[in-house]
């Protein structure tokens, strides 16, 4: 979808912020029910990959914009059903729903969006536990997907997807895990430590104004100069709003890589944030055939 966020030309960030640095080592229906009945197995990304949103560059099918964000579950006649709503923490167990369209039925036919028909993202309200899915459209018009909330709290699901000959929309619904929980304390960060990579976050977010952010990949203090195609991308990036977790989602805008392309260390970004405020950022990449997620916290600063 056309919007606040769009992947910015990779080669051009690295050539304007991190050539000198980096010369020597880039190469390039039915109401919701009570409890979910547990399923076989955990929730998991499948082996494509994944990620989607609103937010991101796109010509919808009925050439208008549709700002919906996640903040709502119907949107230009169309309505996210959860099957069910309530999940008992920590247990593994299946996440069902439907779009509907203004005539009630399940929608079947979908675009494909970065590999996918449809993609999931769950995020509990506190900006805890992410989870980048894609669940499976059944001929009865249910999406399903494994699903564990790891823990107690009130959870988000955004359904981003674009229905054949509409626009482009991320609808969301709560989803309930009974049980006690701490909220997850987000100081400013930009520097995150995952599966064995640092990745730090450079650029400001300016309220209103076109942001350039780069996200710079390192392994054992060495750039990562092979990252693979992930859905299409390089890198993927979801952005909340903290205060009512406004989704943002960023694509890259062009011509996909090809299977065999490889780049690093650095992923450049362009977002144009709605608003003032702080805002979470989840980036995924893959690398060595793996997605792995950053996760970073950024406040806004005021535009000159």
């Amino acid at each position: 979808m056309r919007t606040a966020v769009r992947l910015a030309g990779f080669a051009a960030g690295l050539a304007l912020v991190f050539a000198a640095a980096w010369a020597t080592g880039a190469n390039v229906g039915p109401p919701p029910s009570t409890t979910a009945a547990p399923a076989s197995a955990m929730a998991h990304d499948d082996a494509g990959g994944e990620a989607a949103g609103a937010g991101h560059g796109h010509e919808d099918g009925a050439g208008s914009e549709v700002e919906s964000a996640g903040l709502t579950a119907t949107a230009a006649g169309y309505t996210l059903v959860p099957q069910v709503t309530t999940f008992l923490p920590g247990a593994p167990a299946e996440f069902g729903f439907a779009i509907t369209g203004s005539d009630g039925r399940p929608v079947t036919a979908f675009d494909v969006e970065h590999e996918r028909q449809l993609h999931l993202i769950v995020v509990r309200r506190d900006t805890a536990g992410f989870q980048h899915l894609h669940p499976v459209l059944g001929p009865d018009g249910v999406w399903r997907v494994p699903l564990v909330l790891p823990a107690g709290g009130v959870y988000r699901a955004y359904a981003d997807f674009v229905p054949t000959g509409g626009p482009h929309l991320v609808l969301g619904a709560d989803l309930y895990a009974a049980g006690d929980f701490t909220p997850l304390p987000t100081a400013p960060s930009r520097v995150a430590q995952v599966d064995g990579y640092q990745v730090r976050l450079d650029g400001e977010l300016v309220a209103g104004s076109p942001s350039q952010v780069f996200a710079t990949i390192t392994r054992d203090g060495a750039p990562v100069t092979d990252l693979e195609p992930y859905l299409g991308a390089f890198g993927h990036l979801v952005t909340l709003r903290r205060s009512d977790l406004v989704y943002l989602h960023v694509h890259p805008d062009g011509a996909a890589p090809a299977a065999t392309d490889r780049a690093g260390p650095a992923i450049a970004f362009v977002a144009d944030v709605p608003s003032s405020g702080e805002y979470r950022l989840y980036l995924d990449f893959q690398h060595a055939g793996a997605v792995h997620t950053a996760e970073f916290t950024v406040a806004t600063r005021s535009g000159s």
